[in-house]
C-alpha cells in the first residue's frame, strides 16, 4: 500500500508546508432530538412514520458533518448519525445474522448480540447512501468507518461455521464487496474497525489475513486505515506492520501514551493516526496540551506519516465537549506545522531510538 495516498486529502491552499492531516474515527453524539424522533417512530401509537424519521436522520447527518466542517477537519463523516451500534448495525445487513434479544455487556449496558446461524451472504450494499448523502453535504473528503470482519465474527455467536476464522474470512470478502462500491460512489478513504484486536493472544494473524481479502483489487488511491482502540498492543506490534494498510489509528492518549515505545523498535514504516485527545474524559484539552501530544507521535514517526485523530469515537461524550475536543485538535496540528516548517521541533531528538 502506498503512503502517497494522503496528499490527495491537503486542501488547496494550505497555509503550512507541513502537513498534518486531521480527522475523527467516527462516532459522534446524536443531537437529543434525534433520539426522541426515534422513539417516536418506533412508537406504534404515534403517526411519526418512516418518511418523517429519514428526514431527521438525514438533518442530523448534514448538521453533524457541517459542525465536522466547523471545527476545521481535514476529512470529515457524519458522526454515524445512521447507525446503532457497531456491530448490530451490520448485521442486521448481512444475510446469514439473526437476533434473539439483548446480551448484558456490563454494568447497565446491553448489547443485542447477534447469531450467525447461516453462511454469511452480501445481497445488498450497507453505506453506499450514506456514503454519497454526506459527500452531497459537504466539500471536504469523506472517510467511511465500517467495522471490520475479525470484530463482526468475535462479537456474534458463531452458530453456522466450524471456525471463527473461516467466518471472518468470509465477512473479510464481504467488506472487500462494500468497498467496491463505495469506491464506485467517490469514496477515497475507507476506515476499518478491529476493536477486537489486540485484546486476545495471535489474533493479528487473521485479521492479516481478512485485510488481504478486504484490500482485494481496491485502487492504490483509496486510503485504507485500520483502527485499534484499547488493548495490549506489544501482542500485535510488529506484525501489523506487515497488514496492507495505509495507516493505523491508534488510542494512545488514554493511556498517557505509556505504549509508545512500543512502536518505536523496530521502525513504524506506515502512516500513524495517532489518538491526541482522550475520548474517556469529559474535559475539553488545551490546545498546548493537544501540541505536546501530537509531538509524542513525532518521537514514533516523521511528519509526512503523522495523522491527528481522537483516540477512539467521542459519541458517549456531551457534544459541546465533543466539538471542543475537534476543534482544539485542528488549531493544534496547525500549530505544529507552522513550528515545524519554522525548524522550532528537533525531529532528530524527537525520533531518536527508545534506549537513548
Amino acid at each position: 500500500m502506498s503512503n502517497e495516498n494522503k496528499d490527495q486529502f491537503r486542501p488547496e491552499g494550505h497555509e503550512n508546508e507541513h502537513f498534518l492531516l486531521s480527522t475523527v474515527v467516527g462516532s459522534y453524539p446524536k443531537p437529543k432530538w434525534l433520539n426522541r424522533a426515534k422513539e417516536l417512530y418506533e412508537d406504534p401509537d404515534h403517526t411519526f412514520d418512516a418518511d418523517d424519521y429519514q428526514e431527521a436522520t438525514d438533518d442530523a447527518a448534514r448538521l453533524i458533518t457541517q459542525e465536522h466542517e466547523r471545527a476545521g477537519l481535514d476529512v470529515v463523516v457524519d458522526g454515524e448519525m445512521r447507525r446503532n451500534e457497531m456491530v448490530e448495525f451490520f448485521a442486521h445487513r448481512i444475510e446469514g445474522y439473526e437476533f434473539n434479544g439483548p446480551v448484558k455487556v456490563w454494568g447497565h449496558n446491553y448489547f443485542d448480540k447477534p447469531s450467525v446461524v447461516s453462511e454469511v451472504e452480501y445481497t445488498d450494499s450497507w453505506l453506499v447512501d450514506e456514503y454519497e448523502f454526506t459527500a452531497s453535504a459537504t466539500d471536504r473528503p469523506v472517510k467511511v468507518p465500517i467495522t471490520g470482519p475479525y470484530t463482526l465474527a468475535n462479537w456474534s455467536f458463531n452458530e453456522a461455521y466450524d471456525d471463527d476464522d473461516d467466518l471472518t474470512l468470509d465477512l473479510a470478502d464481504l467488506v472487500n464487496e462494500e468497498i467496491e462500491k463505495l469506491v464506485e460512489a467517490g469514496a477515497r478513504y475507507i476506515q476499518i474497525d478491529e476493536p477486537a484486536l489486540a485484546t486476545t493472544p495471535d489474533d493479528h494473524a487473521i485479521v492479516g489475513e481478512a485485510l488481504e481479502h478486504i484490500v482485494a483489487d481496491i485502487p492504490e488511491e483509496v486510503r485504507i486505515g485500520l483502527h485499534v482502540c484499547y488493548g495490549d498492543y506489544s501482542r500485535i506490534y510488529p506484525e501489523i506492520l506487515e497488514f496492507p494498510v495505509d495507516e493505523f489509528d491508534l488510542e494512545l492518549a488514554n493511556g498517557d501514551y505509556d505504549q509508545l515505545d512500543v512502536f518505536k523498535d523496530p521502525e513504524f514504516t506506515a502512516d500513524l493516526a495517532l489518538g491526541v485527545t482522550d475520548v474517556h474524559v469529559a474535559d475539553v484539552e488545551s490546545v498546548e496540551q493537544i501540541e505536546e501530544n501530537i509531538e509524542k507521535g513525532l518521537e514514533i514517526v516523521p511528519p509526512e506519516q503523522l495523522v491527528v485523530s481522537p483516540d477512539c469515537g467521542v459519541k458517549l461524550l456531551p457534544r459541546e465537549v465533543a466539538y471542543g475536543k475537534m476543534a482544539n485538535m485542528v488549531e493544534a496540528a496547525r500549530n505544529v506545522e507552522a513550528k515545524l516548517d519554522a525548524g522550532e521541533i528537533d525531529l532528530e531528538r524527537a525520533h531518536a531510538p527508545a534506549d537513548d
